[in-house]
């Protein structure tokens, strides 16, 4: 199948791209948000094929992936066929809601012709989609491989923009967690952090993510300070470098990590106890992050999740 979808969560399309497709990627001469093309810091196959936005109208398209609701006009505009009804699209839903939860209608929940795919069951659960068709299918990650040390004794949190977004991304929990063991920050917009929290705290701008998966492994263990967020894939590609993980129970996180992969806890004393038990016992480390990693294999591993969308694509497509 010929699919379009634009590049917008480089983790989630890095693991879509894989699939047995062709996939059309959006570009536009400015690289913005609504024509990036290609992924430049993730590792994405030959048939992720960027494709001029004035030229779009050549492709014989499949199917559109929508994954914001303005692509719903622009499919239509660049492809002179709108979406649902001149050409099966489906809607990933990649987000947790916003503003009053319980009562937050999804942006196509108007809509019958076009499906929502929700990525946790969390996200199913908030979202009222209306009328819209709503299935979920999990993420799905590429595998690092089993490249975890530990041979720092210090923590390793994964965020973009942690000061924009410092209530929702656990920011403010920083300085309690770095009470407990030094801390390396990974991220877009991270530069800054050591002077907004008043603490040291090692920063790495935006590394590739081979990179930044090879630095992961190196710390001691991995802390997911998110309160709410639908399921951060860093999360996942950590347990599976076999990293132990300390996380808040909220959202999703309480249903990726088992008991045995790590401590998931509303109490940040807990936490910080926990992040303190990993540091200071590299051997209960190892064995926690082996667990973890079998346990991220097990339900987050990418031949499921290209199984998965195999069967809605053909679905979708009769194809």
């Amino acid at each position: 199948m010929r699919i379009l979808a634009w590049h917008v969560h480089g983790s989630w399309m890095t693991s879509f791209v894989h699939g047995a497709h062709d996939y059309l990627v959006p570009l536009t001469p400015d690289r913005g948000p609504d024509g990036r093309g290609r992924a430049q810091t993730y590792p994405w196959p030959q048939a992720a094929r960027e494709v001029p936005a004035d030229r779009l109208r050549e492709e014989d398209v499949d199917l559109v992936v929508l994954q914001r609701p303005d692509e719903i006009e622009l499919a239509a505009e660049w492809l002179g066929r709108r979406p649902g009804k001149d050409v099966p699209a489906v809607y990933v839903e990649h987000n947790t809601p916003k503003g009053d939860v319980p009562a937050t209608l999804h942006p196509l929940a108007e809509r019958e012709d076009i499906p929502v795919v929700h990525v946790t069951h969390f996200n199913s659960l908030f979202w009222d989609c209306g009328r819209a068709p709503a299935r979920v299918i999990e993420h799905g990650v590429v595998d690092p491989g089993h490249l975890y040390t530990g041979e720092l004794p210090r923590a390793a949190v994964v965020v973009n923009e942690p000061i924009r977004r410092e209530r929702v991304a656990g920011t403010d929990l920083l300085p309690r967690f770095a009470e407990e063991a030094p801390l390396d920050v990974f991220g877009m917009k991270v530069t800054g952090l050591p002077g907004h929290l008043g603490i040291p705290v090692g920063v790495f701008e935006d590394l590739p993510q081979a990179a930044m998966h090879a630095e992961l492994a190196r710390r001691r263990v991995y802390v997911h300070p998110y309160r709410w967020t639908s399921l951060g894939l860093s999360l996942i590609e950590a347990m599976m470098i076999g990293m132990p993980v300390v996380a808040l129970a909220a959202t999703e996180a309480v249903e990726a990590v088992p008991p045995e992969a790590g401590v998931v806890s509303t109490r940040v004393g807990v936490l910080t106890a926990a992040l303190d038990a990993f540091v200071g016992e590299p051997e209960l480390a190892r064995q926690v992050g082996k667990t973890a990693r079998a346990a991220a294999l097990a339900r987050y591993g990418l031949d499921r999740f290209l199984a998965d969308w195999d069967r809605l694509i053909a679905e979708l497509t009769g194809g």
